[in-house]
């Protein structure tokens, strides 16, 4: 397996390149984002080990380019130690995010753990009802009608779309949709749900996004 580490840092990339390879992977380092970027698109890797502030562009352009263009596992590898921070390279697209310094046997764990589940690759597309999600693409369209959303909204879309039918409480949802807890008085998510409803419930007349009262949220035409 081949995995790609966009990585300023001479001393950094080295170690990872070095370690890697020794863990069994091959490995192509590049020290810049353009360069990056170009070599992610080129070439098929199974996993993207990427930092956030490079030359040329940094890894938040990467990874919303990357994310227009192709569906692989990617992890950010940053100093950038802000909640803030985590939360918008998830938001982007990235699969987990690791803060420097960082333990390598920890990195490796995790991207095993990724290209395991990259093995089995959720649906790229969803049809419910008159509306079509395009994962990849991450367009949503309802009786053809362009629909556009905020990555969170996408996000809640997305868990919506791959548990059609079933009733998810409110703390399932902020826990895979803003991969946090939240506190049970807070109304993030009927907010966030509210938000969706607008875009993708209230100008049409069949309703899919339904509320299950003293849980939370179902999804789907007969839920």
């Amino acid at each position: 397996m081949t995995i790609l580490v966009i990585e300023d840092d001479r001393k950094t990339g080295d170690y990872l390149k070095k370690g890697l390879i020794e863990s069994g992977y091959q490995v192509d380092l590049v020290r810049n984002g353009t360069d990056g970027l170009h070599q992610a698109l080129a070439n098929p890797y199974e996993l993207i080990v990427l930092d956030v502030m490079l030359p040329g562009i940094d890894g938040w352009q990467i990874m919303s380019a990357l994310r227009a263009k192709r569906d692989l596992p990617v992890i950010f590898l940053t100093a950038r130690d802000q909640v803030s921070d985590r939360i918008h390279g998830l938001e982007l697209g990235a699969d987990d995010y690791l803060v420097k310094p960082f333990s390598f046997t920890e990195l490796v764990l995790r991207i095993r753990t990724l290209l395991r589940r990259g093995v089995m690759r959720e649906s790229d597309t969803f049809q419910v009802a008159d509306l079509h999600v395009d994962v990849l693409r991450r367009k949503v369209t309802r009786k053809g009608i362009d629909i556009v959303l905020t990555n969170k909204e996408f996000a809640l879309l997305h868990l919506f779309c791959k548990h059609q039918g079933e009733a998810l409480s409110r703390t399932l949802i902020a826990s895979e949709v803003w991969d946090m807890n939240f506190d049970s008085d807070t109304n993030v998510v009927d907010v966030a749900v509210k938000r969706l409803r607008a875009k993708i419930d209230n100008p049409f007349e069949l309703k899919l996004i339904h509320t299950v009262r003293s849980i939370g949220y179902s999804f789907g035409e007969d839920s």
